[in-house]
């Protein structure tokens, strides 16, 4: 199979930082691939963390079974770093992609670790305090049957968005699992995937349970340590900086909308909207993980309307630490707080995000880490590039919707002499209507309508006559139109890059693990 490995494409702010465009430095000031700025990042990171907090930092950290216990003592010892990247949970793992960003994140860390002379972990964060379970219940698969297939599971309570952490999963998913394992391909490698799922997708367990299982089984043999959002440490460390962003809100909200007026005035979108009142803040209430707002002296719960005093969330953090969260903008300065991050592997939404946040993380005390774009991956497998071969075509021929494509495919099929003798009709009707226009005009002018009527008339009947001509080629070119679906599917299932949309264990089970050693060998971070 081959891999096509670069950069994934984002908005523009995304694309300027990624490639060193001026315009972008005021809301990226280190470039992820100098090491100059990451020893500067360094030198800032230790300003914050003494051996204390990193010793903090440790308590945080799950070391996935066969992991190296003792690259936590010597990040202790040495006053390391960390390198972090995350993602919220997925159905079986999710797409592709949380793979190419877990090993993006570890060859970053090795690369810094050999440019700073410091172990650098890399630390993949769980997000299972997110509560979108639409995004979380699912994934895709392009089966053994090159079909594109949903697999997915019902919230216990449509109505109630708790924490992905805390939603078991119910019995229903055991039928799940065995439909997906039926779409995979079944070869000398599936056991130990179909254990893999069975054993960690069971009922009673949490989604995050799983996804944990699954991701520090395949990824934990290449050094990469695991974190989560709801871990108990994790709370306990980022409770200051909770409690100061409600007490600070106004003035931070105040902050992040500079910063966007700023992107707009430099011709940049927002990913992530400021909303007037809008806490950066999640509390459990009576609807689940409920948006704070400033309301009257006080906060509302944006779902429920619940009304409560600071003192009241106080008290409710305190007496249960994970009810409160932070949202998508104070995620990342929480991460830095409790972790000596350098770098955060991202792809181009978050990127897009940590546009909004230099500003932001200044008025929490310390700076951004350096932001990383994962690397990106088109995977190829043989009888998909036998197809792209049998037809001229690269991958990104492949990209646009599939009638497009059919489309061309049949219009170059369509033999010389019938274009010929189509262009000469064309030719000579406009031709002779011409010439009758000018015979008529002296009998009576009002003709010249008439005239172009007929005109017009015969050449919907050529259009016609081609589009049958289309159809016939179409059905004589079924089973080439048929491979290049099939190959479409592959590339750019639903019109996305497969990255975002396949599941893992298709390549896994039909290649077994030196999938995953053929991208962690092909993600190569150089510095300047």
């Amino acid at each position: 199979m081959e891999l096509i490995v670069g950069r994934p494409a984002g908005s523009r702010v995304v694309q300027d930082y990624v490639e060193g465009e001026a315009a972008a430095r005021p809301f990226f000031p280190h470039a992820f691939s100098s090491q100059q700025d990451f020893v500067a990042k360094a030198a800032e990171v230790d300003g914050r963390f003494d051996r204390a907090a990193r010793e903090r930092a440790v308590e945080a950290i799950i070391v996935p079974a066969g992991g190296d216990a003792a690259r936590l003592e010597e990040f202790v010892e040495r006053g390391g770093y960390m390198v972090t990247t995350g993602q919220q949970p997925a159905l079986f793992g999710g797409p592709l992609y949380n793979i190419h960003k877990a090993l993006t994140a570890v060859r970053m860390a090795e690369a810094l670790e050999a440019t700073l002379s410091k172990p650098v972990l890399p630390v993949f964060w769980v997000a299972s305090e997110d509560h979108d379970w639409a995004e979380a219940n699912h994934t895709d698969l392009i089966g053994v049957d090159n079909e594109l297939h949903r697999f997915e599971i019902e919230a216990p309570d449509p109505d109630v968005h708790p924490p992905i952490h805390r939603i078991p999963l119910g019995p229903s998913v055991s039928g799940t699992v065995e439909a997906f394992l039926q779409s995979l391909p079944q070869t000398e490698f599936s056991g130990e995937y179909f254990d893999l799922i069975r054993g960690s997708f069971t009922p009673g367990v949490t989604l995050s349970e799983a996804f944990h299982a699954v991701f520090q089984h395949l990824l934990g043999r290449f050094g990469l340590f695991f974190t989560d959002a709801a871990h108990p440490a994790v709370k306990r460390h980022s409770a200051p900086t909770l409690l100061r962003e409600l007490d600070r809100c106004t003035e931070f909200e105040a902050v992040l909308r500079s910063t966007a007026e700023g992107l707009s005035d430099a011709g940049y979108g927002l990913q992530v909207p400021i909303l007037d009142g809008g806490v950066n803040l999640f509390l459990e209430g009576p609807a689940g993980r409920e948006r704070l707002y400033r309301d009257d002296g006080g906060f509302r719960l944006r779902t429920s309307g619940t009304h409560l005093s600071a003192a009241e969330v106080r008290s409710r953090q305190a007496e249960a630490p994970s009810v409160l969260s932070p949202n998508v903008l104070l995620r990342p300065v929480v991460e830095s707080v409790v972790f000596p991050t350098l770098s955060y592997v991202g792809g181009p939404g978050e990127i897009a995000y940590f546009a909004q946040l230099g500003a932001y993380f200044q008025a929490h005390g310390l700076e951004m880490p350096i932001v990383c774009p994962r690397f990106g991956v088109t995977p190829v497998e043989s009888k998909i590039r036998k197809v792209l071969q049998k037809f001229g075509l690269d991958v990104q021929a492949l990209q646009r919707p599939f009638h497009e494509v059919a489309g061309d495919f049949v219009r170059e099929e369509v033999p010389g002499e019938v274009k010929r003798a189509l262009g000469g009709l064309r030719g000579a009707i406009g031709k002779g209507v011409g010439e009758l226009q000018q015979a008529v005009k002296p009998i009576d002018p009002t003709l010249k309508g008439t005239v172009q009527h007929v005109r017009s008339q015969a050449f919907i009947a050529i259009d016609d006559l081609e589009k049958k001509i289309l159809h016939a080629l179409k059905r004589e070119n079924e089973i080439a139109l048929s491979q290049l679906e099939k190959a479409q599917v592959h590339l750019f299932p639903s019109g996305r890059p497969a990255e975002r949309v396949q599941n893992p264990l298709y390549f896994l089970t039909r290649y077994g693990g030196a999938v995953l050693d053929s991208l962690y060998d092909q993600f190569r971070v150089n510095f300047d």
